[in-house]
């Protein structure tokens, strides 16, 4: 079997466009992948099609070579956009070799390790309450700190939190797993005061608390002893950007997104990595449903598995997807059966798709109109 074409398409999803791969072989079988990376979508095909020459002619289910390949042949390495387009490659590619065997993904990543995925959502005060009756048990809102106009307070931050946290634990209890995303728009001082300001709300992790760029800023919230666990990682890349992370276990939890950090073959070995120092693994995962799947085969394969980030577009994914797979159920989402990714996506829905539409965040200031972290 050989691969002879790649095909992508992007489709319009607010700030967030589904950037999807299909590989096709010369036996028919093919697979799906997604490249997914808001505001870089049109760049993520572009990549993807400049590494199309690497995998094109060859087997699929040589997945490791080629993985290889695609990060060593062209001298210049890493980056967000080509690191998503090697894992929207890198998902096709496992899509493929599990059809070809008949196989679900994570059977050939080892097996199950669960019975089930343990996933959560997103919300705050506002629908704690409606997520709760819907049966989920973790849920995931922001820190606050900015305003109507897009203006970031710092100052704000720690009473808009725990103002969020107090009334949502009054509406759900314990019962509710909790978390909060910083965005890693604080610095580390304020980070420690933050942290010891959301120890009584029993939090499952404090996400990003400080940018990402520099993992030793980290080392000083992690002196402060905070009893509350610290996760990063959705912007982190491959190994070698998770290496001193881990190896100086600065955070409890990682979270790799399986769209940028290299794939379904780079999050199984991260997550290797981590376990050898007792880190969990908790997949950043704001994406379609082909890197839903994706994350759900390795969630079910790690031994070392938290949770998993789901947003579920349901009138979108009706549309794309021709089976209602990977939807959560109470939490959960059930370990997939069929062959490869388990997941085929409607072609003529996606040829029909219009001229892509490109989002954008909103411009976030500082009060002196600087700005600031989104």
């Amino acid at each position: 079997m050989k691969i002879t074409e790649l095909k992508t398409c992007i489709i319009n999803n607010g700030v967030r466009g589904y950037v999807f791969l299909k590989i096709e072989t010369d036996e028919g079988i093919h697979g799906w992948g997604e490249g997914t990376l808001e505001s870089k979508e049109r760049a993520v095909v572009a990549a993807i099609h400049d590494l199309k020459h690497h995998v094109v002619g060859e087997d699929p289910t040589r997945i490791e070579f080629l993985w290889q390949c695609l990060r060593r042949h062209g001298f210049w390495r890493g980056g967000v956009v080509t690191n998503t387009a090697l894992s929207a490659i890198d998902h096709a590619l496992w899509d493929i070799t599990g059809k070809a065997y008949g196989q679900p993904v994570y059977k050939l990543l080892g097996g199950a390790c669960r019975d089930r995925i343990r996933c959560y959502c997103h919300g705050g005060a506002g629908n704690v309450k409606d997520k709760f009756d819907e049966g989920w048990r973790a849920i995931k809102c922001g820190a606050g700190g900015v305003d109507a106009e897009g203006v970031y307070h710092e100052k704000n931050v720690i009473p808009d939190c725990t103002e969020n946290l107090s009334k949502m634990r009054e509406l759900v209890g314990e019962e509710m797993d909790i978390m909060v995303d910083v965005h890693g728009r604080l610095r580390p001082s304020m980070a420690i005061r933050l942290a010891r300001a959301v120890e009584p709300f029993h939090l499952m992790f404090l996400e990003e608390p400080v940018p990402p760029d520099n993992v030793d800023a980290f080392a000083k919230l992690r002196d402060s002893r905070p009893s509350v666990d610290i996760a990063t990682g959705e912007r982190l890349f491959m190994r070698w950007g998770f290496r001193r992370l881990i190896e100086k276990q600065y955070v409890d939890v990682i979270q790799p997104d399986i769209c940028h950090c290299g794939g379904i073959s780079e999050l199984r070995k991260i997550a290797a990595m981590a376990e050898t120092y007792y880190i969990k693994v908790a997949p950043h995962n704001p994406n379609g449903p082909v890197a839903t799947a994706a994350s759900a085969h390795v969630a079910a394969a790690i031994p070392n598995f938290l949770n998993l980030e789901t947003v579920v577009v349901e009138n979108l994914w009706n549309e794309i997807v021709t089976e209602k797979v990977f939807r959560p159920q109470n939490s959960y989402l059930e370990l997939p059966t069929q062959p490869g990714l388990g997941i085929e996506l409607d072609e003529e829905r996606l040829a029909a798709e219009g001229e892509f539409q490109q989002g954008a965040y909103g411009k976030n200031l500082d009060p002196d109109g600087a700005p600031s972290d989104i």
